[in-house]
This record gives C-alpha cells, structure tokens and sequence, in this order.
C-alpha cells in the first residue's frame, strides 16, 4: 500500500533537499550549476514570494506552487523542502529511545500574533520579522555563522597535517566571522533546539510565519489526514509518534492544519488506521479547526586578490595613530543591489552571498542599514574588499536582492566612492612614502601627485567604484586615511582610460 512507502519518499526527498542548500550555504565544493541551483532555491518559500514581488519570473513562482501543493496535501513543504525543518528532526532524533509525544492544544493566539506582525512590517515596506523568522534564513545563517567556521577550522587542520607530508590535495580557506552574526545564530539554534528536543515541531506551529501561513491554508485542503475509527484499535502508537503533537488518540482526531507532512503516523498504525480522506468526507470532524561557482576558482579569486592586499598592509607600519575619525554616513550594498533600499527590501538575510563571497567583504550589519534592517549583508571594508573580478554574490541570491549583472556591468557599478582625509595619512602627517591605497585600486581611482618631496593619493571620484580595496589597504589605524561613503542609489562610474593605456604598457617587456 502506497502509504507505507509515504514516510520513505519523504525522508529520501528531504535529505536530498537539505544536504543540496548545507553544502551551496558552506560553499566548499559547490559543483552545482547555477540552473540546478536556482530551481531548487526557487521552492523555498520566503525566497520565492519576495523574488516573485521584486520581479515575475519562472523562479519566482516556487511560493504559488506551495500553495497549490498545500490545498491538496497539507504542509508537505515544512517536512520535505524547508532545511530548518529537518535540522529539527536531525536534533529530536538525539532523545532517549523511551521518550513519547504527546498531543497538546494549540497555542494560535502566539502563532497568529508572530503571524501577523510579519505580514504587517511586510506590507508596510520592511523585511524585519521575515528576516528573523524565515526558516530558510534562519537556517543559512545557522551554517554560515556556526557551521562554517567549525568547518573552515577541521579543513585548515587538515590541511597542516597534510603539507607535513608534502600533500598539497586540500586548500586552507580564509573566513571571517561575524560577532553579531555569531550570536544571533547561536540564539536562534538553541531556541531551535530546545524546542525540538522536547516538542518536536513547537517552532514550526508557533514561532514560524510560513507554517502558519500554511496552518491556514490546510484547513480547507483536499486531502486531510485522518482516523479511520473502524480500523482503528485506540493503541495510540500513531500519537507517540506525531511530531507535530496534533493527534488525539482518545478522541481519534487530528489537528491538520498543525500536521507537517511526516507521515509518522502511517508508519507506526499497526491497523492502517490512519487515512488520507478527501474534504468532502470529513465533515465530521467538525470540532477540528484549526529553504557558482566551485571551491577552487573562489580560492583563487581570494588568494590572488586579499593576500596582495594584506601585504600592503604589513610593508608600512605608521609610527603613530591617526587622530581624525571617518564616520560613512551611508554603507555600501554590493553590486547588483541597485539601490540600499531596493536591497533591504528584497533581503531575507539568509547570508548565502556571506558565505559565497570568496574575499569575505560582505558581513552582517548591525546598525548600519538601520535597527530595521540588522543582519543584512554589508560591505565591510575594514575585513577585506569586493574583488574587481567577481560577481558571485549576485549569482547566488536567491530573492533577487543582488541582481545578477555581467562581469563587465559590474566594473563600473559605483556603489560608493573614496573619500580622503590626508590628516590621517602618513604622508602628510609621518612625511612617509606610502602609496598602498593607489597600488590596490582597480580602476586606478586614486591618483599619487607630487606633496613635497613624495607622493601623496587624490581620489577621481569619476573612475571609483567603492570596491574599498583602498581602504583596506590603507594602513593608519585607528582611522583611516581613505575610506568609502556608500551610495544610496548606485551610479555608474566613467571608464578609466589611462587605466587601460597603463596596463597594455605592462604587457611589454623591454627584455
């Protein structure tokens, strides 16, 4: 009977399903094409429905599918597609063999007031409370602040052990993490994991906006799990094992629109009293009402580009602090965002371009965008810069947030420019020869002129396109000499074409 096989099929789907987004979040291998990848993100729920208001496309109707597939079956998306979903069921399955659930009643006033002031800061324009709630968010940014980092730190080891054998089949890997970022997901995981360790799917049927969105939706699906009572012998086995604690075996009912989509329940009735029965013949139960590229190209972007940089950093060494603070009064969205508002407003936080970003510039804000917006990826200059040769970030988002631009579009995104404070810089204040700021720029944005007997930088605004490899370059502490104010709204910044002359020069060798 193809009821005993249900549970199966959803298991199989389900790992496939989570270990597909574990491995694309910890982006270690990623030897998926972008096509595979955008049609599996394009069923995550949230994803989907912000991706679909941003911009109607063929990915961008995942949500609807959802819904169709929940007025037929039920909430199959919380148990087969969503990842924190089965995080939860990976952590519920570390109790002791002994322990049994029980049904309990619903608490919908909590459920519905997490509901429905997401929906209200949605309409009124802000992704707070999604970015959150979201359980595809939640779950990525558990892997990239927490995973990840336990994994970058088992390869380095790995790797050490290796090269004392002279093996050099594994990479290091370079990764920053983020404090606030680190604490909001460790949060996130312990409430997670308390409440799956003792209730199984509490979560899923009181804190998360998407199952009650789908809670709702079950309510009038097609097809509704039931107990058939004339086959049903009262053993309770199938309440024991209802992770989702809405089957009653005193009164052989079950709370649907709390049912996940196990399918638990089928597998341990020892009667096969357990039914999937359509809506017209379930009028008796009136009392029920209620989710690129590959390893080492990102390795290489990284290696050539940051340990350049870095080195700037420690061949000058200024011999005293720099005394005049930089405060940006707007922070850089990466390239592809349009404009900071447009990002925030399609942005779930999910940190999947955090973890994607092969020199580690995109971070998790804190106030930055505003305490509306925290979490939300931003360039973070003082941990590295945006690679002149990458566009990764774009083609990993799942919501649309960063629009994927072509390589070349991207090299004259102005998403900020450089501002110079020559109090700060050693040149002007130590009378030292410096220059790291105009060696790393890209477009040759910063200019050395004559200052005295040395050269000092000057900023053509025209040329910049805020990718703050200047700025990290830039070695006076506490502040720097060069910095980069974000634009709101990003521009377009002219071709350099002295650039252009100076590198067909460098490709001639007068030996």
């Amino acid at each position: 009977m193809i009821y005993n096989n249900l549970k199966k099929i959803r298991v199989y789907l389900s790992v496939i399903i989570f270990c597909f987004t574990s491995i694309y979040f910890l982006d270690f291998v990623n030897p998926l094409p972008n096509g595979l990848t955008e049609s599996v993100f394009s069923i995550q729920f949230i994803p989907s429905l912000i991706k679909f208001i941003a911009e109607v496309s063929f990915y961008s109707i995942g949500f609807i599918a959802i819904l169709l597939v929940t007025l037929v079956w039920g909430r199959l998306y919380c148990s087969f597609i969503c990842p924190l979903g089965f995080l939860q069921d990976i952590i519920s399955r570390f109790r002791k063999k002994k322990f049994r659930y029980r049904f309990f009643k619903d608490f919908p006033k909590l459920k519905y007031s997490f509901f429905a002031v997401t929906v209200l800061f949605l309409l009124s324009g802000s992704l707070l409370f999604v970015s959150l709630l979201d359980p595809f968010s939640n779950y990525g940014k558990i892997v990239v602040n927490i995973f990840k980092p336990v994994f970058v730190f088992g390869n380095n080891i790995l790797t050490g052990a290796l090269e004392l054998f002279d093996n050099y089949s594994v990479s290091p890997i370079k990764f920053n993490v983020s404090l606030i970022g680190f604490s909001f997901s460790i949060t996130v995981l312990i409430v997670v994991s308390v409440m799956s360790y003792y209730k199984g799917r509490l979560f899923c049927n009181t804190v998360c906006p998407v199952g009650a969105l789908l809670g709702l939706v079950s309510k009038i699906s097609l097809l509704k799990i039931e107990v058939d009572e004339n086959s049903c012998n009262g053993c309770g086995k199938c309440e024991r094992v209802c992770k989702s604690q809405c089957i009653e075996s005193k009164t052989k009912t079950v709370d649907f629109d709390r049912c996940v989509g196990c399918f638990n329940c089928f597998e341990a009735c020892p009667t096969k009293g357990i039914v999937f029965t359509t809506q017209l013949k379930s009028e008796k139960k009136d009392s029920i009402d209620e989710g690129r590229r590959g390893f080492l190209s990102s390795l290489a972007i990284y290696v050539l580009g940051s340990a350049i940089v870095a080195k700037a950093q420690e061949k000058i060494i200024p011999k005293k602090e720099s005394t005049i603070p930089t405060i940006k009064s707007n922070h850089s969205s990466p390239p592809g965002a349009i404009d900071t508002d447009r990002f925030n407003d399609n942005c779930t936080a999910c940190h999947l371009c955090v973890s994607a970003c092969p020199t580690n510039v995109l971070q998790p804000s804190f106030l930055e965008y505003g305490a509306l917006n925290m979490l939300h990826p931003v360039m973070d200059y003082k941990k590295s810069f945006c690679n002149f040769e990458c566009t990764i970030c774009a083609e990993v988002c799942p919501t649309d947030a960063i629009k994927e631009i072509t390589l070349e579009e991207k090299k004259l995104v102005q998403i900020g420019v450089a501002k110079f404070e020559k109090d700060n810089c050693i040149v002007h204040t130590e009378e030292t020869e410096c220059g790291a700021c105009s060696e790393h720029c890209p477009t040759k944005a910063v200019n050395m002129v004559p200052h005295k007997h040395l050269l000092a930088p000057e900023v053509i605004e025209e040329f910049c396109i805020g990718c703050g490899a200047c700025e990290f370059a830039c070695p006076t502490k506490p502040y720097k000499a060069i910095y980069v104010e974000g634009n709101p709204e990003h521009k377009v910044a002219k071709k350099n074409v002295q650039e252009k002359l100076i590198e067909e020069e460098s490709e001639d060798f007068p030996f």
